[in-house]
């Protein structure tokens, strides 16, 4: 028996499914993935807003611009070495400043002409209330750092629950798309939780940084300051001035 060719063609177009009728991939955006990943989206949603409200207000006040304005701390330095500034105007112009910078230089000041050893304490006194000033709301970057990912991994372990209870159900069985649902919502709060955790991690670990620095050069503007406003160095400072008047007033003597 001979089969034409036109009859095999047409047999299989007709068992072959259009290609036009195939179904495309579904896709979600961004709303429906939140959607589905269950209530505890909500939560790691809301620490994520709070991340980013608290690094904005962070990166703008640990600017080193304004906790170490370099033109007042230049000029303040310089007239301090030169003996131009008294310990009432070297107040008045750490209290006008208003910077963390000043602020330590202020309680420095405040113990002028005191042993080195009270002048040091205030340096360590004042940098404490700083320190405690520029390392405000890194708790909470850290806290969301730490909460996010245990809230990821208790929305995983509600929607494993919640797969296999639907897979125990009676009515449940040939239906895996109840089995998917499940682990698609702790798939997705697990991520979730871990996109903000990371980036909270990274700049808490940052900031702190940022802080350290800070506090290391604020504390050498106070121990240069301390050196030349101590007791020991203003008495060194006195003798080197007697001595030097004695010397000019024998030259003028031996010359008369």
């Amino acid at each position: 028996m001979r089969i034409h060719p036109e009859t095999v063609h047409s047999d299989t177009a007709a068992k072959t499914p259009p290609v036009a009728d195939r179904q495309p991939i579904p896709t979600q955006d961004l709303w429906s993935i939140i959607r589905n990943g269950g209530p505890l989206m909500i939560p790691i949603g809301i620490c994520s807003l709070i991340l980013v409200a608290f690094v904005l207000e962070r990166t703008i006040s640990l600017r080193r611009g304004r906790i170490i304005p370099r033109p007042f701390v230049k000029r303040f330095l310089k007239q301090l070495r030169e003996g131009e500034l008294g310990q009432e105007e070297a107040l008045r112009l750490c209290e006008e400043n208003g910077s963390p910078a000043a602020e330590v230089l202020s309680g420095v000041v405040r113990k002028w002409g005191r042993p080195s050893v009270e002048v040091e304490q205030a340096i360590i006194d004042s940098g404490e209330r700083v320190t405690n000033g520029l390392r405000r709301y890194l708790r909470v970057i850290n806290g969301v750092a730490t909460v996010t990912p245990l809230l990821g991994l208790l929305g995983t372990v509600v929607g494993m629950i919640r797969a296999f209870n639907n897979i125990a159900t009676a009515d449940a069985l040939g239906r895996p798309e109840l089995l998917a649902k499940g682990i698609s919502e702790a798939l997705l709060t697990t991520a979730a939780g871990l996109t903000v955790a990371i980036p909270a991690l990274i700049f808490y670990l940052f900031f702190v940084s940022r802080v350290d620095k800070l506090i290391i050069d604020i504390d050498a503007m106070g121990q240069e300051v301390a050196n030349m406003i101590s007791a020991e160095q203003l008495q060194g400072k006195d003798k080197n001035s007697s001595s030097q008047k004695a010397r000019h007033n024998s030259r003028r003597e031996a010359a008369a």
